[in-house]
């Protein structure tokens, strides 16, 4: 009799006081199972969930843990009771509405729980612009667009509870004011302790010094199956496009031996593609430090030809790199020595220890062709040398100091005559041309300025990751950096 008086007074008290939210708004806290309502059912959904052994997990676990005490338990069923008879619930965290707002709704609101490419899900996709000027809003709730998405990231998917994504449009789309394409990630940057400006300004400094490609950014906030998720960067991946790696693209198992000259897209030392390995110093064939993985990016199958062609091309490379001549210049017959040095000082002014142990390579079709390198991309172990040996690890290159990581290949070109001759050349003109006065300072105020709010929403989404607003910080370090890079490379040197 009692199980009956409740459910009669849930459908009363449903049906007058909490009404299913529109998906356009957030889901109310408490609706377990997803129907936009907290009532009887998300009572048996949390009991089902107490008896499975679920787990707490910070990302998904806002609605089921409904009391917020990082546990799913019998408390969690009295708060929904609680609330079913006319308690209040803490408000859910929402979004800003300063930043155009991405919802996404997977198929059946499962969790993305892997970033493997055979586990994408199903998902509508709308972005509500939020009236903000320079931004279009594409589709609504009752007219969504269509995407997949899984996760991405190594340690940031392992290691952080806010979580990073890969989506692919259905069709090509503007996506903020962006070159139309089907590809992007939403980059949580959860272990960005510097404002969010490793990234942002990584990316600014690789336009301005003239990198071919350099991957767009917007900071936009999403909601994720009626769950406001916090802050993110939708940023373009990088891919072979005619707006982004704009090299020739060639088949699958191709053959033709003019063909397969050309339209290599690598990067090195990932590890879920096609793959070619070369040994760097020719030591130790177990050492694993000594191995340079070349992951190919544009292919997902080599034929005999192409495997052949790419490994004697990176051997032969490898081999020029590694001679004791330091006035050699063979080399340079196999890497575009002017985009070697772009992407090498963008990542010494960042400080960015990841830069030369991971990192973006391709070549356009020819004998003649060489290997550019770009674009840059995950600036996320920028400054990271600070804490382990103070402001003073600014006056070391990255190659002196790597830590946990290897750099592969930047140590010994490094030992180039040429090479030291055009960086100083490359610095000069870069310095000299208003890189010194480029207003970095009042860039990087704006920025921060400009995603503050969102920011705000987003600690409350994630108090783990309530960072101080460290941009003071983080100007300190890069005029450290570029302070001292000058007086190595500039006209006084």
């Amino acid at each position: 009799m009692e199980k009956i008086k409740l459910a009669i007074l849930c459908v009363i008290i449903t049906c007058s006081c909490l009404l299913a939210q529109a998906q356009t708004g957030l889901r109310p806290r408490g609706d377990v199972n997803c129907d936009w309502e907290v009532n009887i059912s998300d009572v048996k959904a949390v009991i089902d969930s107490i008896f499975a052994n679920a787990q707490y997990h910070a990302f998904y676990s806002y609605a089921t843990d409904v009391n917020s005490d990082k546990e799913i338990n019998i408390a969690d069923v009295n708060a929904i009771i609680g609330a079913i008879l006319g308690k209040e619930l803490a408000p859910m965290p929402t979004f800003s509405g300063t930043l155009p707002v991405l919802y996404i709704n997977t198929e059946g609101y499962r969790n993305i729980d892997s970033k493997e490419k055979e586990d994408y899900l199903h998902a509508d996709w709308w972005l509500d612009a939020e009236g903000i000027e320079g931004f279009e809003s594409i589709g609504s709730p009752d007219s969504p667009h269509g995407m997949v998405i899984k996760g991405r990231g190594n340690y940031t998917w392992t290691n952080l509870d806010k979580k990073s994504f890969r989506i692919k449009l259905d069709n090509k789309e503007n996506l903020m004011g962006m070159n139309k394409n089907r590809h992007f990630c939403l980059l949580a940057h959860a272990d960005d302790h510097l404002a969010k400006l490793k990234n942002t300004v990584g990316f600014e400094l690789s336009r301005r010094i003239g990198l071919e490609y350099t991957p767009a950014q917007e900071p936009v906030e999403v909601v994720l199956n009626g769950q406001y998720i916090g802050l993110y960067f939708l940023t373009e991946k990088p891919r072979v496009d005619k707006h982004r790696v704009n090299i020739e693209e060639q088949n699958n198992n191709e053959t033709d031996p003019s063909i397969i000259t050309g339209g290599w897209f690598i990067e090195v030392n990932a590890f879920d593609g096609p793959m070619v390995y070369i040994q760097e110093h020719y030591m130790d064939p177990w050492d694993w430090d000594d191995m340079l993985c070349f992951k190919i990016d544009n292919l997902d199958e080599l034929s005999t030809e192409q495997r052949d062609y790419i490994t004697q091309f990176l051997t032969n490379a490898n081999i020029a790199i590694q001679t004791d001549d330091t006035t050699s210049t063979e080399w340079e017959e196999y890497i575009d020595l002017t985009s070697l040095v772009k992407f090498y000082m963008v990542g010494e002014i960042m400080d960015n220890l990841e830069h030369f142990s991971s990192w973006f390579m391709y070549k356009h079709r020819g004998e003649e062709a060489k290997m550019m390198f770009g674009p840059v991309w995950d600036f996320g172990n920028s400054y990271t040398r600070v804490p382990i040996f103070g402001v003073d690890s600014l006056c070391y290159y990255l190659y002196e100091q790597p830590t946990f990581t290897h750099p592969h290949w930047i140590q010994e070109m490094s030992k180039f005559a040429h090479f030291q001759e055009v960086i100083r050349q490359v610095w000069q003109e870069f310095y000299g041309s208003g890189f010194n006065d480029m207003n970095l300072d009042q860039f990087i105020e704006d920025f921060v300025e400009h995603i503050k709010p969102a920011n705000k929403a987003d600690v409350v989404r994630w108090p783990d990751y309530n960072i101080e607003w460290q941009k003071n910080d983080f100007k300190r370090y890069i005029h450290n950096k570029i302070d001292w890079l000058n007086s190595q490379w500039g006209e006084a040197d």
